[in-house]
């Protein structure tokens, strides 16, 4: 069930990834160029002795079904984006990015 709940701005910038997801409490959507619904999510991961850093941090695209029951019909990964000695820097790091650049990445990946 949906629920309406108005943004808080004070938690951040909604032109970011990461703040677009803090100030509306729920992911970014993006209309992809196959004509799909994708919302995004920031996962990150452990490099082990990589020289960019420890961790990586990456974008989730979820596609949407379009007709029929709600649900997540597939997804795309972006590459490694940001990198960092931490997760939670990694992370937010990527969720610093622009919601426009997500949009482009989005664009390149379908």
């Amino acid at each position: 069930m949906s629920r309406f709940l108005p943004p808080d701005h004070s938690k951040g910038d909604e032109t970011t990834i990461g703040g677009y997801e803090a100030v509306h409490a729920r992911p970014a959507a993006f209309d992809g160029p196959d004509g799909l619904a994708y919302s995004v999510a920031i996962l990150s991961d452990a490099l082990g002795d990589d020289p960019r850093g420890a961790y990586g941090a990456y974008l989730l695209f979820l596609r949407w079904t379009r007709i029929g029951e709600e649900g997540v019909e597939g997804h795309l990964e972006s590459e490694f984006l940001e990198f960092a000695d931490d997760r939670a820097t990694a992370v937010a790091k990527l969720g610093a990015w622009p919601l426009t650049r997500a949009q482009e990445l989005l664009e390149t990946l379908a």
